[in-house]
């Protein structure tokens, strides 16, 4: 496997800042906020499989930004929690809205990168976290944003 460059992590931090958004904090009042994961989980596989698809999404950036085995570990064990409790009806739902897995995996991936290669960019950052500014291209350099 091939050193992975700065750039190429700042990709994966702004990936991982733009799934937590999406998942855990879609419509946010103050400290509280509910993503798509909580407003899917009364909806019958369609919560799983959305929380599955991003933890899968998140731990395969935290692959391409070569992420610490520990990190790894640690995102592996909140997105299979946070699966396998959409599972349970009614209980399986409250641990939907007040787990906040991917969050807390996106954070740890981010954490990481940061430790390693810094943060990327002020601009970068507000960029992914503005739900609606998402017009970033592959070609386009995460320093550019």
């Amino acid at each position: 496997m091939s050193a992975v460059t700065a750039e190429q992590a700042h990709r994966a931090w702004i990936t991982a800042e733009r799934i937590k958004r999406v998942a855990d904090r879609l419509i946010g009042l103050g400290p509280f906020s509910i993503g798509l994961d909580g407003l899917l989980a009364p909806v019958p596989i369609a919560g799983t499989l959305f929380c599955a698809g991003a933890g899968v999404w998140l731990i395969a950036e935290g692959l391409r930004a070569a992420a610490s085995p520990y990190t790894l570990a640690r995102m592996v064990f909140y997105i299979a929690i946070r699966t396998i409790s959409s599972v349970i009806p009614i209980e399986g739902w409250f641990v939907d809205i007040f787990f906040r897995a991917h969050m807390m995996a996106a954070n740890a991936l981010q954490h990481d990168i940061a430790v390693r290669f810094g943060e990327p960019s002020p601009a970068a950052i507000r960029q992914a976290r503005n739900l609606f500014a998402w017009r970033w291209s592959p070609g386009r350099s995460v320093a550019a944003l």
